[in-house]
């Protein structure tokens, strides 16, 4: 396997606001070609990152150097990196051809070579037949097309795309993501894309820098954030995840024995736990299943009450209460559905694998 080039670099990033550190001391590198996103709450510093790449903000201090040169300060308009916005930005007096023709039309480049590149966007955008239409006879989805449209035209190095799908549906929003990552692969530009959407991020990325509070709590690949999150916001904050309580009993080589509301269940065990240590148990719910009777099988096992139980089409939700008051939220397939109702004694159990121990960071700011 050739080794992977970097295009971005960010080294030591700061960025503060009077007194409010928006971005406080982050590094990456991002490879050529990747589809890497900025992931997190509003106001954990996305959007700050970004218009420091694109140079629309300067950085309190650090540096960001693309393709190895030091653009830091450099003016956006002289970056080989273009920004989609979520609010499109399209000249509402240019019809699709001439928005998407704009910047090319802007440099000088010949009429032949602009009506050569713009048609190739037609195509990879899906909008032959609407060169001479309006923005505003345009639908949401394609305003969006065409204002990605206008930004590879330039074939930039980066793209960075700035919650680009906000403003759509569900069901546009989806068919987009899928469009958006069909372009990347065709074209093969680096994309920086921002959300606070889990599903968009995991489905899209190709990497995800999970932030919080201006920093990366976890930068990994969509598989590895969802099944071995590292503390209990990036559990918390990818998918639906129980946080469980416990007490580290003891610890051999790669396994400890833990104390679960006065059940002791074996978990792969990391090197950062001590016995006698308070834990984080995470349990996703779809890995959770329920039973009347004990589950003749290798498993981990507690024994609670049901106390709410939900049909919800393909999935069952239900919530068990354990002996020391901790739940557990469980969601089943309704292909199997068990006749349970509220107030019965049920088994929940969970391959061991399933369980990951986090570190608890849930009052860090």
């Amino acid at each position: 396997m050739p080794e992977k080039k970097v295009l971005l670099s960010l080294r030591g990033l700061h960025k503060t606001f009077d007194t409010q550190e928006a971005v406080a001391g982050i590094d990456l590198e991002v490879y050529e070609g990747e589809f890497i996103t900025l992931l997190g709450p509003s106001g954990c510093g996305k959007t700050t990152t970004l218009r420091i790449i694109a140079g629309l903000e300067m950085p309190s201090s650090g540096s960001v150097f693309l393709d190895g040169k030091d653009i830091t300060r450099l003016a956006p308009e002289k970056r080989e990196v273009n920004t989609v916005f979520q609010n499109y930005a399209l000249f509402p007096h240019m019809n699709v051809y001439k928005n998407i023709a704009y910047g090319l039309t802007l440099r000088g480049v010949d009429k032949n070579i602009i009506k050569q590149k713009v048609d190739e966007m037609l195509d990879l955008t899906q909008l032959k037949g609407y060169e001479k239409r309006m923005p505003s006879q345009l639908s949401g989805g394609q305003r969006q097309r065409v204002a990605i449209a206008r930004s590879l035209i330039l074939s930039p190095k980066l793209l960075l795309l700035d919650e680009p799908l906000g403003a759509l549906d569900l069901q546009l929003r989806r068919q987009m993501q899928q469009e958006l990552k069909q372009m990347q692969r065709t074209l093969g530009i680096t994309f920086i894309y921002i959300t606070h959407d889990q599903e968009e991020a995991i489905t899209m990325s190709d990497r995800i820098a999970l932030m919080r509070a201006g920093r990366f709590v976890q930068l990994d690949t969509p598989r590895g954030l969802y099944e071995q999150p590292r503390t209990a916001f990036a559990a918390s904050f990818i998918g639906e995840t129980n946080l469980l309580t416990a007490t580290a009993q003891a610890a051999k080589d790669d396994e400890v024995l833990l104390d679960i509301a006065g059940f002791t269940l074996p978990c792969t065990c990391t090197d950062w736990v001590t016995p006698g240590e308070k834990l984080l148990l995470s349990l996703r719910a779809e890995r959770l299943h329920l039973s009347k009777t004990p589950v003749p099988v290798p498993c981990c096992r507690v024994t609670g009450e049901l106390v709410h139980t939900q049909y919800a089409g393909g999935e069952r939700l239900s919530v068990v209460s354990l002996p020391d008051g901790q739940t557990l939220r469980v969601r089943t397939s309704t292909e199997t559905d068990q006749d349970l109702a509220p107030g019965a004694t049920v088994y929940c159990w969970w391959n061991q694998e399933s369980g990951v121990l986090v570190r608890d960071d849930r009052e860090e700011a």
